[in-house]
């Protein structure tokens, strides 16, 4: 299954990427959403982002990423972090998640664009969808806020 979600912001391509560290990632996580950063390398390739998500206040399940692939060019900055398996929650089997921040064409901000696919395994893919588009939707406001122009 696959998300995408764009944002325009207010801030240039490489302010915005200065900014994607882990103050910015603890303010994209809803409030209902209880979750403990182990470890946050940051966005470069080979780098580890480790969480323990808590679900329902009695489930603790741990999700790592590997930051597999970052480049940067002229009119890009992208990074992805995937994971698989064993180091993902029960309701994921294979998460990729390609984080890119654009020039817009006027020069004057960025997008920040989120492309996510994802696999749930005994067929919840259709049912983990709109769960996963409300927790990325979340981060729409915080990323204008934080990027804004005279930030």
């Amino acid at each position: 299954m696959k998300i995408e979600l764009r944002t325009k912001v207010g801030q240039e391509m490489r302010q915005v990427f200065a900014g994607f560290n882990l103050e910015l990632f603890e303010q994209l996580t809803p409030p209902l959403t209880k979750v403990k950063v182990l470890r946050f390398d940051g966005c470069k390739k080979g780098d580890i982002v480790s969480l323990e998500l808590r679900i329902m206040w009695l489930i603790r399940q741990e999700w790592t990423s590997e930051v597999t692939a970052s480049e940067e060019s002229e009119q890009l900055i992208y990074f992805v972090d995937e994971g698989e398996g064993a180091k993902l929650p029960f309701f994921l089997s294979k998460w990729r998640h390609e984080h890119r921040i654009e020039c817009d064409e006027a020069g004057a901000g960025a997008y920040i664009v989120d492309k996510i696919e994802y696999r749930a395994p005994f067929g919840l893919n259709f049912l983990l969808w709109p769960v996963l588009w409300l927790q990325f939707a979340y981060r729409r406001p915080v990323y204008r806020r934080v990027f804004a122009a005279n930030a």
